[in-house]
């Protein structure tokens, strides 16, 4: 089977929306001309477990450019663009195995599905692919020479992995890209996390008061966001760096048990299970209104607020209401998941830009180097960082000033003194 999407007439409309996306991907553009020339991936089974949007496609046609034969499969039931996924399978020709709102056991069939295409580089996003291979199929993991990875989330899962000496295989950890994390979590998912709660709701933000679970650099740019936008912020941390870091930030820091109280509107951003559990559900005020941006719906635990109510309806498209037995409401956006993904379009294409060039230039690395490296968690070279960064700019039309060689000598000598 080379395609299971929801509906080919959809193609279309997908590929204007892709061509849309590329306009403001100058930097993976510059790359697919190059891998054009080059072919650096001739050759090359590359899985990909990405969110299949309009960014995504503009990947997977530079990765073909370069000369890999790409598969492709969603990496959250609800965060596929239909029309994407149409325009990939009909248009582009991808192996493409995603649909918008599949349940548990289809997400699973289609991550088996690109495995099936024996990949020897997989790209995950969440590491579902990887977890896959180190489970169920680990007898296939020897085909695989490495893996990237483009989440937190999928970073810690395969840092348990390193630290147990159980890795299979190396993986780069894109996510840990300077041109990533600062970037696109902090900007990307600070703009599209809002985007989704305000195409969900049509919130007044302003006046409100916005509770953050989690202050790494998706949290940062959440809570940045949402005061940029007149709401009154409150920060919860586990983390006393970070808490430290918002109080001299501006914002209010405290305990969730506390900060459960005084929200209108809570946005969980920190890869961890439960961060919102049955006992905060039971402190909210009537009508607090509930969001996940991090990678997986653990972070709220509807099963336990489930069990809390005597009522769950659906009021709008991907907004439920669970009342509870006391009487008050709460309301859960997108089941959980990623409320940017799955209410709006996820982050802008100008910042996926620099994301995606690391997914592009990490693929590559990883095939020159393939059979030498050990079986641990890589960072990107700092100089593939830095040339990301550089064509960035210039795309922006932006110069900036170069060391001169007393300058350059003087930072790397102890001699000077005082």
């Amino acid at each position: 089977m080379r395609a299971d999407i929801t509906n080919s007439k959809l193609a279309t409309a997908g590929v204007t929306r892709v061509e849309w996306a590329g306009r403001f991907m100058p930097v993976l553009a510059l790359i697919r001309q190059r891998f054009a020339k080059e072919r650096p991936l001739a050759g090359v089974r590359l899985g990909a477990c990405l969110h299949v949007t309009t960014e995504t496609a503009q990947l997977a046609l530079t990765l073909r450019a370069g000369g890999a034969d790409v598969s492709i499969c969603a990496s959250n039931p609800l965060s596929t663009q239909d029309d994407v996924a149409a325009a990939l399978a009909v248009k582009y020709r991808f192996k493409v195995f995603a649909r918008r709102g599949e349940n548990r056991r289809t997400y699973y069939r289609h991550l088996e599905s690109v495995l099936d295409q024996r990949p020897q580089i997989t790209m995950d996003d969440g590491a579902d692919l990887v977890s896959l291979l180190h489970s169920a199929r680990k007898s296939q993991a020897r085909e695989v020479i490495g893996s990237t990875e483009e989440t937190t989330t999928g970073v810690i899962r395969l840092r348990s992995l390193e630290n147990q000496h159980k890795l299979l295989f190396p993986v780069l950890a894109v996510n840990d890209s300077q041109t990533k994390y600062l970037f696109d979590n902090r900007y990307g998912t600070g703009q599209s996390t809002w985007d989704g709660i305000l195409r969900a709701t049509n919130l007044l933000v302003a006046g409100s008061t916005v509770v953050v679970c989690g202050y790494g650099w998706c949290g940062r740019g959440v809570a940045t966001r949402a005061r940029g936008a007149g709401a009154n912020v409150i920060v919860c941390e586990v983390n006393t760096v970070r808490a430290l870091e918002a109080v001299m930030d501006g914002f209010r820091v405290m305990p969730l048990a506390q900060a459960a109280r005084l929200g209108d509107i809570f946005v969980t951003v920190t890869g961890d299970l439960h961060v919102i559990g049955r006992a905060a559900f039971g402190r909210m005020k009537d009508g607090a209104i509930v969001a996940n941006s991090g990678h997986f719906n653990v972070e709220l635990d509807l099963e336990g607020l489930r069990k809390m109510s005597k009522r769950v309806r659906p009021l709008r498209p991907n907004v439920e209401e669970y009342q509870l037995k006391s009487g008050r409401r709460i309301i859960v956006l997108a089941q959980g998941r990623l409320v940017n993904l799955s209410c709006a379009e996820g982050h802008p294409a100008a910042v996926m830009d620099m994301s995606f060039a690391n997914q592009a230039l990490a693929a590559e690395w990883l095939w020159a180097r393939r059979g030498t490296l050990d079986r641990k968690v890589y960072q990107l070279p700092e100089a593939l960082d830095t040339q990301i960064a550089r064509l960035k700019l210039k795309s922006l039309g932006v110069a900036i000033d170069h060391l001169t060689p007393e300058q350059s000598h003087y930072l790397a000598s102890w001699e000077a003194g005082t």
